[in-house]
């Protein structure tokens, strides 16, 4: 099962993971914040059976914050 780690503290919110992601998952959480003060992206535990392990999240994110596990 593929699964998707977050680095929230290097994340900026930038959103990018969140259009690369084919099935719509991954989402910025609207009330979190990290230690730079921005909201991080995330998948819902209860969507993390959905991820496919395409890694497009993690390829095009240019804060390397995002890890792909296959």
């Amino acid at each position: 099962m593929a699964g998707v780690k977050f680095y929230i503290d290097l994340c900026k919110g930038c959103r990018l993971c969140t259009t690369a992601c084919p099935k719509g998952i991954v989402a910025i959480d609207a009330e979190t914040l990290n230690s730079k003060g921005f909201h991080p992206a995330t998948v819902r535990r209860e969507d993390m059976g959905k991820c496919i392990g395409c890694a497009f999240c993690a390829t095009i994110c240019p804060d390397c914050a995002i890890e792909v596990e296959r």
